[in-house]
């Protein structure tokens, strides 16, 4: 019992200083500073500053080392650090207990798994997820240190047909956090796919709990998945003609201000679901208003025209037999132009 109070004691001071080391380096940007330095500032031995740099590299920290300067965190530095995201949410920080991995399974998972008992705004997010999940059953490419997998536990008071507003608006804050922190402006494919140069560089996935008396939402997790960057060797060839990725270079911590700014973003639209003045701005960013495309329905693709999207983020479209619908849920693909599917089959037809 002793030996795991002290296991537990060293483990405890050891994160402390990995926690305290990355601090000062973030506080000094460009700035070498000596491994003895820093033990004095800490109140450190130079094997313990030792050993928190290779802590904060495990983490995802780049730092470089010069034997005669000490230490700097690098331009291309960008770790998943829940102290970070913290940071980056000022005034909100309070609002979010965030827990950060290297990896796990699914965010979404290690969410479900406690959360009758985890509070609203719980938020997990890792740099890599081995049996990530995209929606239809899908599997969701999450390779390790290029993107940001991040799951955020929520209790809306909404009854369970009006659920799909929290997917519309995550997407909404996604483009909010992406225009911000990275200097461009994505788009969106309906419903729940972010978009940019053509590619997508997001996907959303909300999973809920619905409480069968009232048929409210117990709760709901929101999972979103970034291709921050491209990962080394491209993407797989299976997807390589439509994942893109937001940033063409490593950036000083992108990912935690990409996480820190879609909570903040998400969090003030949040109070208006199911609508709001974010509808609007789905719609501005929709680029398939206008568009051809095929509605998906059980493998079999119906060729339709997108008309608009409506207050609560239904996608209307018009089939070629002049019938109008209003979709609230299912798949739908980009029509190539000039296509000459035209062919309706009788299951089609309602």
């Amino acid at each position: 019992m002793i030996r795991q109070f002290i296991l537990s004691v060293k483990v405890v001071i050891s994160l402390a200083i990995k926690e305290s080391i990355a601090e000062l380096l973030e506080e000094n940007p460009g700035e070498y500073i000596s491994g003895s330095q820093i033990a004095l500032n800490l109140g450190v031995t130079r094997a313990a500053v030792w050993k928190g740099i290779q802590a904060l590299e495990a983490d995802g920290y780049r730092v470089d080392a010069s034997p005669n300067r000490g230490y700097r965190l690098s331009d291309e530095s960008d770790p998943i650090s829940a102290s970070l995201i913290k940071k980056y949410l000022g005034k909100l920080a309070g609002t979010f207990t965030v827990d950060a991995f290297p990896s796990v399974d699914s965010t979404n998972l290690v969410i479900k798994k406690d959360a009758r008992q985890l509070s609203q705004w719980h938020t997990v997010v890792s740099g890599a997820q081995t049996a990530g999940r995209g929606r239809l059953g899908r599997s969701f490419y999450s390779p390790s240190d290029s993107g940001l997998y991040m799951s955020v536990l929520l209790r809306p008071s909404l009854p369970a047909d009006e659920a799909s507003s929290v997917t519309s608006a995550a997407a909404v804050a996604v483009c909010q956090a992406i225009e911000e922190a990275a200097g461009v402006s994505p788009s969106i494919k309906w419903v729940n796919d972010v978009f940019l140069n053509g590619k997508k560089v997001c996907g959303i996935l909300t999973e809920a709990s619905v409480d069968m008396e009232s048929g409210t939402l117990e709760y709901a997790i929101l999972g979103v998945g970034i291709n921050v960057y491209e990962p080394a060797g491209g993407f797989p060839e299976d997807i390589s003609h439509i994942a893109g990725a937001v940033a063409t270079a490593r950036t000083r911590n992108l990912r935690c201000r990409l996480a820190a700014g879609f909570l903040r973003n998400f969090f003030n639209i949040y109070g208006q679901l199911p609508s709001g003045p974010f509808v609007e701005e789905y719609r501005h960013r929709s680029f398939l208003i206008g568009s051809d495309i095929y509605v998906i329905r059980g493998g079999v693709r119906t060729p339709a025209h997108v008309l608009d999207v409506d207050s609560s983020c239904q996608l209307l479209v018009r089939y070629a037999d002049g019938r109008q619908e209003a979709l609230s849920s299912g798949e739908v693909s980009v029509r190539p132009i000039n296509s000459e599917d035209t062919k309706y089959l009788p299951e089609e037809k309602e």
